[in-house]
């Protein structure tokens, strides 16, 4: 009879996951044992950390949860960080640990690894944390765990961390075949009440704009279709960007800034769609102050978030289902000016950039150009908060970076191995910056044993530069923030990484795009900041 430990991999398996990312230790070697007729395939590693931000890009870009396998103890307090960044992008990842015995949990008897309390430490930042005990438990402990990942039988959600741990002398106990996985239900429909409310108060105005977050990301069609009917400009926030790409309905910029403020300011009806309105996106340069659009209709899978912002209509439904049925219940084009407000939006946008941003924007659509179609993952670093501001990509889901929520440095480098693993036929761009990179640079390795088509980019500004200004505006000396970075050239050769290295002017950066492009598997670019 297989062990729990094999089991759980099955029911992994049935639930359709392909991908694995870890590292094995012997506190998991159970979970191990399932792996190699699984079907399932496991990417190492080099630190959990890097697992989990691993699984956060995977998620990302595939459409389906991340899972990550940990040891016990450092394990889980390593991918504490990837769950804490997964959780304020409401990405979708799965966290299998091990536990010591059960009968030393809570002891402090001195066992490897031991921790007071692992599972009530990790609830703390996932949405659903449970210990597995019995092998009667497997199969339902999974439908439990895929439904708060959004991939339910109760239907979708936002997703966010989930964890899930056996005890060391649990994971090898003899386990029947679990059950099969409850039914995902695949979408949530809107209610018919709601839905006549919105079109009603949609057809009254005659200046309405729509705000998109993430959560419409894969609604794309649909919201452009009903902006082109309601003639509405369609402002998306970093973790929309890609959807309408250059259309004359569309402003690719933060609604931070004061020109994007404007536009919902003058608007006589907003239809926010899957979009938190959380500060990093809303309030950029942390003035104190979101939005509040009076009469304001939302769309949200998550009904928790719809609570947490007041507005005059939510409606709990699925993006792509609620914008589709919105379209169907208003029978005339609407005309309000739309390309006008949003190309006057636009350009008042672009003014508000510093000459340094307006650069950094230009460097980043020079790699647009050179490299289109890609998908840029970005750290946290200086041309990564230019682009959150004002950039617009080609490609719908295809640019998303640490700095919208948790804010992790070190995200870049893991998360776009991630990315690269769900879209092997797609060129991925790493954005880092040279301190960001120093976190996580080991993970490198993995796209090098993988193969896998990834630009790194590093942007070497010799330090952390977005703290050092900041500390300068605040009349503080600046400390702690020149880091020197390493070689580059050797590193990316100890890496094994073909390497070029070029000023920070937008068109030497696109010609060594172009040269690297050419390339299989991994490089490295570095952009010369003075």
């Amino acid at each position: 009879m297989p062990s729990i430990g094999e089991v759980l991999v099955q029911g992994l398996k049935a639930r359709g996951v392909e991908v694995v990312f870890g590292i094995p230790g012997v506190h998991t070697i159970e979970l191990y044992r399932g792996l190699p007729n699984s079907g399932i395939r496991h990417i190492t590693s080099r630190h959990e950390g890097g697992a989990g931000f691993m699984a956060d890009g995977y998620a990302r870009v595939s459409g389906k949860p991340g899972v990550a396998f940990v040891i016990t103890g450092p394990g889980v307090t390593n991918i504490l960080t990837p769950m804490g960044q997964s959780r304020a992008d409401s990405v979708p990842i799965l966290v299998v640990s091990g536990v010591n015995d059960l009968d030393a949990l809570g002891k402090g008897l001195g066992f490897l690894h031991e921790l007071p309390d692992q599972l009530g430490m990790v609830a703390k930042v996932a949405l659903h944390s449970e210990r597995i005990v019995s092998a009667a438990q497997v199969g339902p402990a999974l439908d439990r765990a895929f439904a708060a990942l959004g991939a339910g039988s109760d239907g979708p959600k936002r997703g966010g961390p989930v964890h899930l741990e056996v005890p060391l002398d649990v994971m090898p106990l003899p386990c029947p075949a679990a059950e099969a996985p409850k039914p995902v239900r695949a979408a949530l429909p809107a209610d018919a009440t709601g839905l006549a409310k919105a079109a009603a108060l949609l057809r009254k105005a005659s200046r309405l704009v729509i705000l998109a977050g993430g959560g419409a990301r894969h609604a794309g069609a649909e919201l452009q279709a009903l902006a082109e009917w309601l003639d509405a400009p369609v402002i998306q926030t970093a973790n929309a960007r890609g959807l309408m790409h250059r259309h004359p309905l569309a402003v690719a910029a933060s609604p931070s800034m004061a020109a994007v403020r404007a536009l919902i300011d003058g608007a006589d009806q907003v239809l926010a769609v899957g979009t938190e309105f959380g500060p990093t996106e809303y309030d950029m340069n942390s003035q104190g102050d979101l939005p509040a659009p009076k009469g304001m209709i939302r769309i949200d899978i998550d009904a928790d978030q719809l609570r947490r912002r007041p507005c005059a209509l939510a409606l709990h439904a699925d993006a792509g289902q609620a914008l589709a049925a919105l379209l169907a219940l208003i029978p005339s084009k609407l005309a309000g000016q739309g390309a006008a407000r949003a190309t006057s939006c636009r350009a008042a946008a672009r003014v508000e950039l510093t000459p340094t941003e307006f650069h950094q924007l230009s460097m980043l659509e020079a790699l647009r150009a050179a490299l289109p179609g890609a998908i840029i993952v970005g750290d946290s670093t200086q041309p990564v908060y230019a682009g959150n501001l004002a950039y617009d990509h080609d490609r719908p889901g295809g640019w998303f970076n640490a700095a919208t929520g948790f804010g992790s440095l070190g995200y870049g480098v893991p998360a776009a191995v991630g990315a690269a693993i769900a879209a092997p036929d797609t060129a991925v761009v790493c954005l880092v910056g040279d301190g960001g990179l120093q976190f996580s640079l080991a993970e490198m390795m993995v796209a090098r044993d993988e193969g896998l088509n990834i630009l790194f980019l590093v942007w070497n500004n010799h330090g952390f530069r977005e703290i050092a200004d900041a500390m300068r505006r605040v009349d503080i000396s600046v400390l702690g923030c020149s880091p020197t970075p390493p070689l580059l050239q050797p590193l990316a050769a100890a890496f094994g990484l073909p390497f070029l290295s070029v000023a920070n002017v937008p068109g030497q950066m696109a010609e060594a795009v172009a040269t690297l492009a050419r390339l299989p598997g991994p490089k490295m670019l570095e952009i010369r900041v003075d």
